[in-house]
């Protein structure tokens, strides 16, 4: 359920035929050579997901479901989680743990990434071997923007090697006018501004895992859990995990940059930029008139 969009925008039709994001995301994905789809979704949406999206996949790719409840992975100690507000990205992700057994990619479902985004980490996940090497798809911060309200998303630094060297979860970026030099990209934090460059690299939720990681996300999030029990609006987020992964020399990143404008929606405003944006790529010949 998206706070500021209000309403499940996971499920709600974008494309010239009704489609929803993760439709395209779902052909593309296909296109990119993906075997298997986990949906990672509440108990009480598995209905929905299965009457939308089990006709219209079966035959093309393997589809299963993963629940995320507010208890999976908390130690029992803890005894009963009182919180409505689900953990986030990070312990979504290993929620599929029991549902996953080879190298994967995680992404929203409410974003739009492109045919591309798909083919590097898909190519990544196909030929490289080294199980503590993972990536990430990198957009320019520009092109991730809304002019309907802030967005956040996870601030890149990159190394010389093209590996991560740091994601920042900034939960209020916008554009600013001033007076003088224009508009400028700026993150708000404790009402302070700092100004980003508009080709930094922000991180979109599109991973690239071995499944070596389950292990050490787990144990990541048990103790998240254990010293937030009582913080009803704690998330986890997979920056949070890479942060880990990077600063105990347990797992690398490696950062492709994609090119390709992203878009998604956080507002309702952003509706109908989101359905022109799509049936300009259908007018194109990026995606066939209907997808299935």
């Amino acid at each position: 359920m998206g706070s500021r969009y209000g309403g499940i925008k996971q499920l709600d039709q974008f494309g010239p035929h009704g489609e929803t994001i993760i439709d395209y995301s779902l052909f593309d994905a296909i296109r990119a050579g993906f075997g298997k789809v986990v949906f990672i979704i509440r108990e009480e949406l598995r209905n929905d997901f299965d009457e939308i999206f089990g006709k219209k996949l079966a035959g093309k790719i393997e589809v299963d479901y993963a629940i995320q409840s507010l208890g999976a992975y908390v130690p029992e100690e803890l005894g009963e989680v009182r919180r409505t507000k689900p953990w986030g990205t990070g312990h979504a992700m290993l929620c599929a743990r029991e549902h996953t057994t080879t190298p994967f990619a995680v992404i929203n479902a409410d974003d739009f990434y492109g045919l591309e985004a798909f083919q590097l980490i898909g190519n990544f996940l196909a030929t490289d071997t080294e199980d503590d090497l993972h990536a990430m798809v990198g957009y320019e911060v520009q092109k991730t923007l809304s002019e309907n309200g802030s967005v956040s998303r996870g601030v890149c630094t990159v190394d010389a090697y093209g590996h991560l060297a740091s994601v920042i979860e900034r939960t209020k970026i916008y554009q600013e006018e001033q007076e003088t030099t224009g508009r400028r990209i700026v993150f708000e934090e404790n009402d302070d501004r700092t100004p980003l460059s508009p080709d930094t690299p922000v991180s979109m939720n599109f991973w690239g895992f071995k499944p070596s990681v389950f292990p050490l996300v787990q144990k990541q999030f048990e103790s998240y859990a254990i010293a937030n029990i009582d913080s009803p609006k704690a998330e986890f987020y997979i920056p949070t995990v890479m942060t880990n992964l990077i600063q105990t020399e347990t797992g690398r990143c490696k950062v492709f940059r994609s090119q390709s404008e992203w878009f998604g929606v956080t507002y309702p405003d952003d509706k109908p930029t989101v359905q022109a944006a799509l049936r300009q790529l259908h007018d194109e010949g990026a995606y066939p008139d209907t997808l299935w």
